[in-house]
């Protein structure tokens, strides 16, 4: 297996090809590394990761585009990074930070500082205008960035990364839609590049690690041709050990960065193999969150960078190379939509630590979906005895069915990863049993888990017309809607353009239409809204927003009219057509009354109708009142 090799750098060993690379975290405490930091690293170290490269430490205070970020220039975090050297080292790894500028993509929000940047061109997201750097600017940039990496060296790590992609200032001055300098650095767009990586080489001695983040590819900006030629201007100075990569902006194009689960796997592996021409190791990345994958990434890298599946397997590399199966990212997002929030990274994937409890008690879990099958497995590992029961013939509730959507077929993976650990824990799952108070009563159950889910409510306004249909009637296939197909979307997110996307592939002729101001707005947190708008157009599938129903009529023809008022004008608008499906709120399902005297807890979607993350994180809620704290 080509993923166990060593790899030799500058005197220091890589026990095998993992890497866990640069990503935000929101866990920084007054914008110095936490001892959430510290926990968070060292768990991928122990779990088999070669090098962890930390999330980037800014080289300037005033660089401070989101709150929690890192300022590598506080002398104080020299001793946080001693700390996290310290624990990544006790399990055999390797750490580099990563140092960065982010230039104009940030915000005076914090600091109260022009941004700065080659030229006064605002980023296309945040929208300010930054202040044109001088020369004494970039002097005092390089400078910022020599200091933060002998700090580094001071604490004890293995070396820096120095960031010149997604988010960069350096990235900026590498991009001819950035940098319009008629200056050296101008004409040069290398130039501010090639100053700090001497800085920095000449700060960290000639022992420690260098390497280079590049963008690959950066739509509208440099590309991979301008990749490649500074690749092999990097590798002509002997000072730098790695070459990473990443696609696209993380602003105008941040789908291209962190993809969600609509982007193919190794997406981006091709461009990575781009860089090897120049002779330097290249660390590839693009959606790789298998073992498998990750061994046949090595085609086109030296070096893999994974993220999220070891974000939701901490022991991926370890399992990896034992030849065991992982708890494998789905490609769901939740973790890139909380960063965005500003809420510290995790992973609905990822089981949290659980100490014994002090008793073993009796929990029947009923009910055996995302929320469900998470309680069963959390109990258990507590050391409680837990039976589930689960009406249906299969485990997943609604979730396996969205998962047969198209394109959404990973989310499949939350069921799979807690079936597998209540297998392994020996927990009682009983498939084709209806949970009732007298089934319950015979269990003798000290603690009650509903986890009975929701079912599908018709909007008053639809009355009892047998071709108004809920978008789950259309997953299950209880419904199989033909022609026009008018579908009202009052949640945003992934229901409605799933059934959407199934019937125009079906045939169909379909509008979506939202009360909202923008269509699929809650796809946009999880980086799903760009590429689904692309879909919808090459599908034929319209959108149409502001616009609620009125009602809906039978016609003598069989179609159905929808009355559709435009809420910002007052106007009503008529729709001829030949279904309706509706993608509303479900009603939570109140399950069987337990036991008199039995603690009873609602999780997932019996208590408040959401998506598979939340329906984990209330399962996780519930487990901190049986157990000792984590």
């Amino acid at each position: 297996m080509r993923l166990a090799e060593p790899l030799a750098l500058r005197g220091r060993t890589l026990r095998n090809r993992v890497v866990f690379c640069a990503h935000l975290t929101n866990q920084a405490h007054h914008r110095l590394p936490s001892d959430a930091h510290t926990a968070y690293y060292a768990a991928r170290a122990a779990g088999g990761a070669a090098l962890v490269i930390t999330e980037e430490a800014s080289v300037d205070p005033a660089d401070q585009p989101y709150e929690r970020v890192v300022d590598g220039t506080d002398p104080a975090v020299v001793d946080r990074f001693r700390e996290l050297a310290a624990a990544v080292h006790a399990h055999g790894g390797l750490v580099a930070v990563q140092l960065n500028h982010n230039g104009g993509q940030g915000s005076s929000l914090h600091t109260r500082t022009p941004l700065l940047a080659p030229s006064p061109v605002a980023d296309p997201l945040f929208g300010e205008v930054p202040r044109e750097a001088t020369t004494a600017d970039l002097d005092a940039v390089v400078a910022g960035f020599a200091l933060v990496a002998g700090h580094a060296q001071e604490a004890g790590l293995d070396g820096v990364e120095i960031q010149a992609s997604q988010s960069s200032l350096l990235r900026a001055f590498r991009s001819p839609a950035a940098n319009r300098r008629t200056d050296a650095h101008g004409a040069d767009r290398d130039r501010l590049l090639l100053e700090v990586v001497a800085a920095v080489r000449a700060a960290l001695g000639p022992d420690l690690l260098l390497g280079v983040r590049l963008p690959a590819d950066e739509p509208g900006g440099s590309d991979v041709e301008d990749a490649v030629a500074t690749a092999h201007r990097l590798a002509a100075t002997g000072a730098v050990d790695w070459l990473s990569t990443t696609v696209g902006v993380a602003t105008e194009s941040l789908w291209l960065v962190e993809p969600s689960m609509a982007t193919p796997h190794g997406y981006a592996l091709p461009l990575a193999a781009r860089l090897r021409a120049a002779g330097l190791p290249v660390i590839g990345v693009g959606r790789v969150t298998t073992p498998a994958e990750a061994e046949a990434a090595l085609d086109h890298c030296d070096l893999v960078g994974v993220v999220r599946g070891q974000l939701a397997d901490p022991e991926f590399a370890a399992k990896a190379l034992r030849g065991e199966p992982v708890r494998a990212c789905t490609g769901c997002n939740d973790c890139a939509a909380r960063v965005g929030a500003g809420l510290p990274i995790r992973c609905p994937q990822t089981l949290p630590p659980v100490r014994s409890s002090a008793r073993s008690r009796r929990v029947v879990v009923v009910g055996g979906g995302p929320a469900g099958l998470r309680s069963a497995v959390l109990a258990a590992r507590a050391g409680h005895r837990v039976t589930l029961l689960e009406a249906t013939d299969e485990l997943g509730g609604q979730l396996r069915w969205a998962a047969t959507a198209p394109g959404r077929t990973e989310l499949a993976g939350f069921v799979a990863a807690d079936a597998a650990e209540l297998d392994r824990l020996g927990v009682g799952v009983r498939l084709g049993v209806p949970a009732t108070t007298e089934a319950l009563a015979t269990l003798t159950p000290d603690v009650v888990v509903l986890a009975t889910g929701a079912a599908p409510r018709t909007p008053t306004w639809a009355g009892d017309d047998a071709r108004v249909v809920d978008v789950l009637d259309v997953l299950t296939g209880s419904a199989a809607p033909s022609g026009a197909v008018l579908l009202v979307d009052e949640l945003g997110g992934p229901h409605a353009t799933s059934a959407a996307e199934l019937l125009a592939a079906r045939g169909c002729g379909v509008e979506v239409v939202t009360g909202a101001l923008v269509a699929a707005q809650r796809l946009g947190p999880t980086l799903d809204r760009e590429l689904w708008h692309r879909r919808a157009a090459a599908a034929g599938i319209a959108q149409t927003v502001e616009r609620v129903p009125l009602a809906v009529r039978a016609r003598p023809d069989g179609r159905r009219e929808v009355a559709l008022l435009h809420h910002l004008t007052d106007r009503t608008e008529q729709r001829v057509v030949d279904w309706v499906v509706v993608a509303t709120r479900p009603v939570p399902v109140a399950g069987p009354a337990a036991p008199p005297g039995v603690e009873v807890h609602r999780v997932g979607d019996a208590l408040a109708p959401g998506d598979a993350a939340a329906a984990v994180a209330a399962a996780e809620r519930v487990l901190g009142g049986w157990a000792e704290p984590w």
